[in-house]
């Protein structure tokens, strides 16, 4: 049993037996490494009920904790402190078995058995026809870096991509192609994408000077819509010439999806399975008709109403939205959870969303969930594909591994690449997902202290060790060596490296049910930090502990990528 659940378990009982019943006990990793492994507020929160002292109850409980020493085998010390918590400090001889349960576990370490949640996770989800920006990046990266997490504590992980492929955009983009654009130019070109966005932006400053190209764009919309030849001809050329792009970015940045063979659902695939959505609406007496466009008003008035259709019948998001869950429901399952990581201004929208879903008996509290990010934006200004100002995902990629090639041993340029993207990913994803991010070129490609590079570092650092010492770590036993006196005069960096590392699989767990990638960023930094301390001040080959600290650097080294390969993060083992 894990020392975790002995805590809680015997905390219960104590509990029990003090006369305290249905409180809630939670257990957490205190800051500061002097106040132990483990701490709870169960006094705080159980004195509140008893008007009792905190701390005075906090005493109470760690006596009775004593008495039932054997029920907590591996714990070497339980203090009370003030105001009223409870601090318990693991044994040397439990942080040692489970190093060697780290070991044996090597590229598993961290992850659990499957259990019977199935989930699917929306993410990227870009617009066909424009440009793939720093703006998508964050939906990219910190999508898949959840999905990533939601597999390791045995989740069934669905990646899908939603690709905006339809809407009143297409009508505006089919009008300036027939308008201003040239086929033969876009189908030779490497980056046809910048040439679309070109026409979309040369459609928006036409109409704000003959407005009527607006109502134009809307009537193209609906050709495709009613199946339209030549607007459906164009409209499948815009998906082959964006996809082409797509592929290229999704392949750099190592992020994969499983639906549709790896394309995605995007909303185009629904264009057929809209109807069954309103007929449902119309059943259950949820649409209503104002100024000719059909919505949806909420009992109460709980939030705005959500139009399903347009006055000339053209279709919206949220129609396309409904048809996408109702077939994800068919198709994974009833007790499937739908996550949606999307832009932190689509909140609103979202609720509506779910609530709406709710209504039609479609999904239960809890299984439809919608992970926010903030915006990438401009110290003074919004990014806008619309007014032409933006920036290209892949400027900054390329950017990126021309900034990391200095960093990368011998100009390797896979090394280079490795490290650009991971300097990315890390500096997005070790921030809560919700902020908004000023763009800054310095601070995005940031490769110095908290930063992927230093990951990586530390990463190669610990390899670097491995293959000096000539020793098969993988097979050495602990038993063999770590007697009690060794244990007793373990330093406090081998001690500090030994708490930390037992703590990934529960940070793990911790990162991935509360989907905040951030957590397990916060871990490794840390942990790649206390290394390059024991580093520092500690020799490893030609010790007398030389095996001792073998073992201990191949596990941070194991650890640090694993980690960073649940974040889409790329471990190379020189740099």
């Amino acid at each position: 049993m894990l020392a975790k659940e002995e805590i809680l378990i015997s905390l219960k009982k104590a509990l029990d037996e003090m006369g305290i019943k249905d409180v809630k006990i939670s257990l957490e990793h205190p800051k500061i490494e002097a106040h132990g492994d483990y701490s709870t507020n169960v006094a705080l929160v159980a004195s509140k009920i008893l008007k009792k002292n905190p701390f005075d109850l906090a005493l109470e409980l760690v006596e009775k904790l004593n008495s039932l020493h054997s029920t907590l085998p591996n714990i070497d010390k339980v203090e009370a402190v003030k105001p009223g918590f409870i601090n318990f400090w693991l044994s040397k001889e439990y942080l040692t078995k489970e190093l060697q349960e780290a070991i044996d576990k090597g590229i598993n370490f961290g992850t659990q058995s499957k259990t019977t949640t199935k989930t699917v996770v929306e993410y990227s989800s870009p617009n066909i026809a424009k440009p793939f920006t720093v703006g998508h990046l964050r939906s990219t990266i910190i999508g898949d870096a959840i999905a990533n997490l939601l597999e390791a504590i045995g989740w069934t992980v669905y990646r899908d991509n939603h690709l905006g492929d339809w809407g009143t955009q297409f009508g505006k983009q089919i009008y300036a192609i027939k308008e201003w654009g040239n086929e033969s130019e876009l189908d030779k070109s490497d980056r046809p994408i910048k040439l679309l966005v070109d026409l979309y932006v040369k459609f928006h400053e036409e109409a704000e000077k003959n407005p009527s190209l607006e109502e134009k764009g809307r009537k193209w919309f609906k050709k495709l819509e009613d199946g339209d030849i030549e607007a459906k001809r164009l409209w499948e050329k815009c998906v082959v010439w964006s996809l082409k792009e797509f592929k290229k970015i999704y392949e750099e940045l190592g992020v994969k999806f499983t639906e549709n063979n790896g394309t995605g659902y995007g909303e185009s695939f629904f264009e057929d399975k809209m109807g069954i959505v309103i007929s449902d609406l119309e059943k259950k007496g949820l649409l209503k008709e104002s100024e000719g466009a059909r919505l949806v008003f909420f009992p109460k008035d709980k939030y705005p109403p959500l139009m399903i259709m347009k006055q000339d019948g053209a279709t919206l998001y949220a129609t396309r939205d409904l048809a996408t869950d109702k077939f994800r429901l068919e198709k994974y399952g009833k007790d499937v959870v739908v996550i949606n990581e999307v832009g932190a201004e689509q909140s609103l929208y979202f609720k509506q969303l779910f609530e709406v879903e709710k209504l039609l008996g479609w999904y239960k509290e809890g299984q439809r969930i919608h992970i926010k990010h903030g915006l990438y934006r401009f110290k003074d200004k919004k990014m806008s594909t619309r007014k032409g100002n933006t920036i290209w995902l892949e400027d900054v990629l390329a950017e990126a591994e021309k900034r990391a090639a200095g960093l990368a041993k011998d100009k390797d340029l896979l090394v280079a690449k490795e490290v650009g993207i991971g300097a990315i990913k890390w500096n997005d994803l070790k921030k809560n997902s919700e902020q908004d991010i000023v763009f800054d070129w310095d601070e995005i490609l940031n490769m110095q202290g908290n930063s992927g590079p230093y990951l990586q570092y530390t990463f190669a650092r610990t390899q670097s060790v491995l293959a000096k010492t000539g020793i098969d770590s993988g097979q050495a036993r602990m038993t063999s060596f770590w007697g009690a006196e060794r244990l007793r005069n373990l330093k406090p960096e081998e001690v500090s490296l030994l708490r930390t590392l037992i703590k990934f699989p529960e940070v793990v767990e911790e990162a991935g049910k509360n989907f905040a990638p951030n957590i397990l960023c916060n871990y490794l930094f840390d942990l790649a930090q206390k290394f390059n301390l024991f580093y520092e001040k500690h020799k490893i080959i030609g010790s007398e502990n030389e095996e001792l600290r073998t073992l201990l650097t191949k596990v941070v080294g194991q650890t640090i990528k694993n980690g960073l390969n649940l974040l889409g993060i790329q471990a190379p083992e020189k740099m």
